[in-house]
Order: C-alpha cells, then structure tokens, then sequence
C-alpha cells in the first residue's frame, strides 16, 4: 500500500472508536475466509479480500440476495487512491473500511457516491425507474433482516397487512422527494426522468430515511458496529415496541414500513412503544366504545379503513377528552397510509387540531381533526359507521387532500395505538370497577359531567397491555 493510499485509508479507519475498528476488523476477516491469530500473521505474504460469493455466503437468509448485491456493488465502486479504476471483482479491506465509513459516517455527498453503485452498475447518471428498483430493494432488505433477526419488537408479519404493498408505498413515497433537474416531476414521468449525482445528493440529504434503512441493512445484514453502545442508536426506536397486538384472527390494519415511516414523524420521546387502545373488530363497533378505550390515555394514533379499501388517520398529541372545544398542538398532524402513503403537518393557519364531543344539541357530536365543523380533515360521526374527509381543495390545518375514496365515507375497520408511556393517571389507577370492565358505561357517565366517585380511593396496580 503507497503513501497516498495509506493516508487516505487512515483517515477512514480514523472515524473510527478503536472498538468499532476491532469489529469492523473481526467482520472482515470472517467475509475474507480468514480467522483467528494465522491470518494476522500472514498478512503481509497473503492478501485478504472479499468476493461476491463469500458475501453470498455470509448474508445467507439475512438479506436478499439482490440486496447482497447491491451491497457488493457499492463496495466495488470505491476506488483506491493510486489504483486503476474500475470496478474489481474482490474486494480488499481498504474498500471494505472506506465503503463503511462512507455509508455509516459519511455525509450525504459521501454516501451519494456508494449509493450511485448501487443503484446501478453503469457509471453516469441513472433514471427514476432504477432508483424506484433500488428503493424497494432497500426498504424490503430493511424489513426482512428486521425479522429475520428478530428486531420487530413484537410486531408479527402475520397480524399486520401484506409487506410487499407496504414496502410499494413507501418506496414511492421516498421517491416523490426525488427534485431532477427542471424541477418536481410526479406520476409516471419520474420513471423515465434522469438524476445525476447531484440530484442523489440532493435527494439523499432531505430523506433521512435512505441513510437509516442503509444503516439497518449493513447492521444487522452484515452484523458490523449493531452491538457498539451509541452506533446503533438509528435503530432504537426504528420499530417501536408493540404491546396488544392480541386476539386470535386480529389483522392490524397497518403495515410495517408504514409503521416504520409513522413512527419517525412522531415526537421522539414517543417513538419507543406503542400499544393498542381500541380496535372495532375486537371491541365492537360503537362511538362510546370508542371513547371509553382512548379518553385520558395519552398521545395517540387513529387509523381508519373506509369501506372502498383506504387507509388514513391521524395523530393526537395530547389525551383525547370530551368537551366542545378544539385541543391538541401543532405536533399534531393527518397522514394516508393506502392508496399512497403521505404524511401532512401543521400549517399554522389555524389551532384546530383535535375535537371530541358527544351529547350536545348545539355543537357537532363525534370525532374530529382539521378543517372546521362539518368541514373537517378527518371526521368520525357519534352516529359510529359515518365519516367524512371534506378538505375541499386542501385541509386549512394540515394541508390535507381528500384522505378517503369517497368525501363521505362508511367505516369499515378502525384502531387507536397509544404512543410513548402510560400516563401516569393511567398507571396509578386502583384495582378495576364494574366501569373499568365497561368503557361504554364509563364514556357515558364522562360524557354526563359526573365524576367516578371512587378514583384515588382505590389500591394502584399495573396497567395491562390492552
């Protein structure tokens, strides 16, 4: 190795914590064929590399075999100072640190370099169509080695929706912050648009999610740095903690990717768990049903099927109670998970984040976020079975579009996850009345203005998952 190489690769292995450089070391040795105190000492007379077979080999059921290769691929498109360029068929520990400290410490324009390999083994610029391939690629290897090393926090592929439609979603959502040159270009058109380096730069540094699912990938595909205390904190709360996903038969109506991607819009304190509160196929459909499970629990999210297949809701930042008035902050926001998976923050225009109201002649009676009364982005009717999503052209609060198919909507499934911990009034409930066990009679006597005469009186006990 020149001086010029040499300079360039310790500048890389210097990113490093000395740990990490042992671990990197450690990987690299078993991807080379080569193990324990005999390959150290033979370094100088044998020179250690990496092919596609041996990456083959390692990764086995951990990833996808066209994620290895694009893994592959990446590591080739490094080129060593003072080297022929060109991709080569091994890969010698140079390439393999350079290409980890590009992907896990680089900075955008650093991994846009290893991602342009990636995405195609061409040279030169690369089309929307390759970018939407590697993409999802990307996004399903980030969930299959999610599982396959059983990093889903109790989640069950079995009680959620399919993961190949999630992984679409979310990979043309990812896709649609792609700005080619001449400006945003949607639909069809992107397939065919043409990116250079420059726009992958871009496109990398405003969508954090590349980097994660790339980190993700390596982790726990390659089992490099994902044990290292402080270097794998991008995945802590990737997939947040699942509690209550119970029930025989019981399908969540979400999805993990989407979970994923909602998850990361979530004010970080919350992201670590969720947990089911409420779900019509489990607790009946019913609006007082509905409000006895979610009044006072907390932060949470509601997510609603309409009967033409759509998927949306939308997230609460403070407990819902029931009052006439509007509540929440502006943390709060709307998203769509199915047809197309699209998050809508708060505009500023007005406070109109939250309404919950039942029993009155005079106000609307139902639940509500966004847009105004009678006019809501997001609109669950008393009558339970009846909603509606009249955002005209846009939702005045959240900068919504129409969320469901139609603009008046039947219900067909929906469940409320309370995020982040059990607030504290929750955790230090007594021992369950007759209205513990009847959130129905519970909502009603709530909605009457009568207090439970008998809270605080009673012993505290552990809230279950449910």
């Amino acid at each position: 190795m020149g001086n010029t190489e040499s300079s360039s690769y310790q500048n890389h292995l210097s990113r490093f914590l000395p740990e990490e450089q042992t671990d990197i070391d450690k990987v690299f040795d078993t991807l080379s064929g080569v193990d324990g105190p005999a390959g150290v000492k033979n370094e100088k007379t044998t020179r250690k590399f990496v092919t596609l077979a041996k990456l083959k080999a390692y990764t086995q059921q951990a990833l996808p075999e066209q994620m290895t290769v694009r893994l592959f691929n990446g590591m080739r498109s490094v080129n060593l100072p003072g080297k022929a360029a060109g991709p080569s068929e091994q890969i010698v520990k140079e390439q393999f640190v350079m290409f980890m400290s590009y992907l896990l410490k680089g900075l955008a324009d650093e991994k846009t370099g290893i991602i342009m390999g990636m995405i195609s083994e061409t040279a030169g610029p690369v089309t929307g169509k390759q970018i939407q391939e590697f993409t999802e690629h990307l996004v399903t290897a980030a969930v299959h080695v999610l599982n396959y090393r059983k990093e889903l926090k109790g989640w069950d592929l079995e009680k959620t929706q399919d993961v190949a439609s999630g992984v679409k979603t979310l990979a043309s959502q990812l896709l649609s912050e792609l700005r080619p040159a001449g400006g945003e270009i949607v639909g069809a058109d992107l397939q065919d648009a043409t990116c250079d380096q420059s726009v992958i730069e871009d496109w990398v540094f405003r969508v954090p999610q590349i980097s994660t699912f790339l980190s993700v990938v390596i982790r726990l595909g390659l089992l490099v740095l994902h044990s290292v205390p402080d270097e794998a904190k991008d995945l802590v709360n990737l997939v947040p903690k699942c509690k209550g996903l119970k029930g025989e038969g019981f399908v969540s109506l979400l999805d993990i990717p989407s979970i994923i991607y909602i998850n990361s819009y979530l004010p970080t304190e919350l992201q670590h768990k969720w947990r089911l509160l409420f779900s019509s196929r489990l607790h009946g459909e019913s609006f007082s049903q509905l409000c006895g499970h979610i009044v006072s629990k907390g932060p949470c999210l509601l997510v609603i099927k309409d009967t033409d297949g759509y998927i949306f809701g939308g997230f609460a930042s403070h407990s819902w109670e029931v009052k006439p008035q509007f509540q929440g902050d502006n943390r709060c926001f709307l998203f769509s998970i199915f047809p197309s998976l699209a998050m809508y923050l708060d505009t500023g225009y007005n406070d109109h984040y939250m309404y919950l109201n039942h029993g009155q002649q005079t106000m609307p009676n139902g639940l509500g976020m966004g847009g105004q009364h009678e006019y809501f982005g997001l609109w669950i009717d008393c009558d339970y079975g009846k909603g509606h999503s009249k955002a005209k052209s846009r939702c005045t609060t959240y900068n919504s579009p129409q969320l469901s198919a139609k603009e008046n909507f039947t219900l067909d499934a929906m469940e409320v996850w309370a995020v982040g911990e059990v607030p504290e009034t929750e955790e230090t409930k007594g021992k369950k009345s007759v209205l513990d066990a009847d959130p129905e009679a519970q909502a009603l006597l709530e909605m009457t203005g009568k207090s439970r005469q008998s809270e605080g009186l009673r012993t505290p006990v552990e809230d279950d998952d449910n």
